[in-house]
């Protein structure tokens, strides 16, 4: 089987890894970077909060790194201790090759994210395809998990179809096609120009996946016995809202879903309204 790395050269892997360096230098929150020697290669951990508090552990969407959480840590890390995880194969500074979807690679992975922490138990919230990997660690690690926050969850439901269309014709339109994409990937105003421009600059130098994520059967989903949290943006063009939030409810009517008006799928800047449910 073909193996797939997270950056299509050498020079765009610098770039990447350049911009984060820099962000990171300037975030104005007090942390730590940790580095994670695991069974699938090196894990890059940013981490802040009081180291007894409870820990709380962040998974970001593809296509970006753990900078995307800089703004939510700040209220997160007021109550947790906060570990902004780099997901291996993705446009940050853990391992880049990208593991295979089936089997359980991804929920051993974060296994072995928990041990070398030592953590017993914790809460956790994820992106798109981070919550896809929070999803698949607590089908088969019930008892590690405190409580489960998915925001634009993946593997519930179909994606759009209508995505790859809306992807294609913006990718052929040049820059302002880009630009478009992006925005409508988006559509939050809390997406700074920073984190746009970098979104743009992963686009171009980053190994995008190209298989569909697999969906959890509903047995998987019924275990999800912790209390759960979803957050989904009514204008997500990535997947259906409210379809998706439908099937979570009908397997898991304990859940508490959200379909937060008028934004996309990029569900960030919102952990005031988030922390809320996790209380």
């Amino acid at each position: 089987m073909r193996t797939h790395t997270a950056f299509k050269t050498e020079q765009g892997k610098i770039a990447i890894l350049k911009f984060y360096d820099t962000q990171i230098e300037n975030w104005n929150l007090t942390h730590e970077t940790i580095n994670i020697k695991t069974r699938y290669g090196d894990s890059f951990i940013l981490a802040c909060g009081e180291k007894n508090a409870p820990p709380l552990i962040l998974l970001h969407g593809s296509g970006i790194n753990s900078c995307m959480w800089f703004e939510d840590a700040k209220v997160y890390s007021e109550i947790y201790r906060v570990y902004a995880v780099d997901i291996p194969g993705e446009a940050g500074k853990s391992n880049e090759y990208q593991m295979p979807l089936s089997g359980s690679d991804y929920a051993d992975w974060l296994s072995d994210i928990f041990d070398a922490l030592a953590i017993e138990k914790a809460s956790i919230i994820g992106i798109s395809f981070g919550a896809w990997v929070a999803i698949k660690f607590s089908i088969s690690n019930i008892d590690r998990v405190s409580k489960l926050i998915l925001l634009s969850p993946l593997g519930i439901y179909p994606q759009k179809n209508s995505f790859l269309l809306t992807l294609f014709t913006c990718m052929i339109a040049g820059k302002s096609g880009k630009s478009r994409l992006y925005h409508k990937i988006n559509l939050n105003p809390a997406v700074s120009q920073n984190i746009l421009e970098y979104q743009k600059l992963i686009g171009k130098h980053f190994n995008s996946r190209t298989e569909l994520i697999p969906l959890f059967a509903d047995q998987e989903l019924k275990r999800l016995s912790m209390p759960t949290v979803a957050f989904f943006g009514e204008k997500d063009i990535i997947i259906h809202a409210a379809k998706t939030a439908n099937r979570l409810r009908s397997i898991l009517p304990q859940a508490r879903i959200n379909i937060l008006p008028s934004v996309g799928h990029t569900l960030i800047n919102l952990a005031d309204k988030i922390i809320i449910f996790m209380d």
